[in-house]
């Protein structure tokens, strides 16, 4: 599944957009011109699948964060996405008295040779009898969702990546606490390390065939786990002048090498769409004309369905 078309109405930066989607997307332009922001409608979707429409809004400052500054009336944030010209998903809300989200709009609809079903359609009757359901949207309610379940796992799905490589090379300094899924990759290692070992051996594989693009000397990319201390580390093989080239892990890798192996292997952790907040940084522009070209047959090897990615760049 990849997301087909998104419209944004006075959410944060945009007043009304209107967007057709491929299987890869670039958003190139200069610092805060918008990139972040339309990528960030797709993750607020993800957070309101798993942590409720309150919550997600919270978490980016409240209402008065998200919705477009010079809004005018009807002043609703609204985002409304196309899944394979099948499914479509429109949510709307605004401010309530107390400055909370209030659904006004929310519905569903899919199509199929020719014919659109509407599957929800919000405020309904139950809505209208108790106006506290409009504090949650149908995707969070598993007794409401049932017919479109496909829409809530899709985007649940999504997956975003800004990684930093100071925390890939030492997240226990940066936060003691262990971490899961961080989208700047301090549980990195941890998760390739996790990884069942045939699936892991593949597509690192894979991917050190890739890195060779930029990093010729490069080779013998895997995952070890240090004896004394348990924990895992990647580890490559850098050819040079010496007659038995030399073994380095994370902590010696270049910003741009790690930067690049990490959004590699970012390619192949999930099945959603994949959002890449500025890939080409620490990278030699030589490497990042082929970063294109390099998503592309990466894809490819995948055995699963092709992942949809969105980039933000101002390469």
């Amino acid at each position: 599944m990849i997301i087909t078309k998104i419209q944004l109405r006075n959410w944060k930066n945009f007043g009304d957009v209107n967007a057709t989607c491929g299987k890869r997307v670039f958003l190139i332009g200069p610092n805060a011109s918008g990139k972040s922001n339309f990528l960030d409608a797709l993750r607020f979707l993800r957070d309101v699948v798993q942590d409720g429409l309150n919550n997600a809004v919270a978490t980016r400052g409240g209402m008065k964060a998200v919705r477009y500054l010079c809004a005018r009336n009807p002043s609703d944030v609204s985002i409304t996405v196309n899944i394979d010209d099948t499914w479509e998903y429109g949510l709307s809300f605004r401010s309530d008295s107390k400055g909370e989200p209030r659904i006004t709009k929310e519905f569903v609809n899919f199509s199929e040779n020719g014919v659109t079903t509407k599957v929800l359609e919000r405020p309904d009757s139950f809505d209208k009898k108790d106006e506290m359901r409009l504090t949650q949207t149908a995707l969070q309610q598993v007794n409401v969702n049932m017919s479109f379940r496909d829409i809530v796992d899709f985007f649940s799905s999504i997956q975003y990546r800004h990684i930093l490589p100071q925390l890939v090379r030492d997240p226990v300094s940066f936060s003691p606490a262990p971490s899961r899924n961080d989208p700047f990759g301090r549980d990195l290692v941890s998760q390739i390390w996790n990884t069942p070992s045939k699936t892991r051996d593949a597509r690192l594989r894979r991917i050190n065939e890739a890195l060779t693009i930029a990093v010729p000397q490069l080779s013998n990319l895997s995952v070890e786990q240090d004896k004394k201390t348990g924990q895992p580390h990647l580890i490559v093989k850098y050819e040079h002048w010496r007659p038995n080239a030399g073994y380095q892990n994370e902590s010696s890798f270049s910003d741009g090498t790690l930067r690049l192996l990490t959004l590699l292997w970012s390619m192949f952790s999930a099945e959603g769409p994949l959002l890449l907040e500025e890939p080409e940084l620490s990278l030699h522009e030589g490497i990042i004309k082929q970063l294109p070209s390099v998503f592309a047959r990466l894809d490819r090897t995948r055995k699963k369905a092709v992942r949809q990615i969105f980039i933000t760049t101002q390469s």
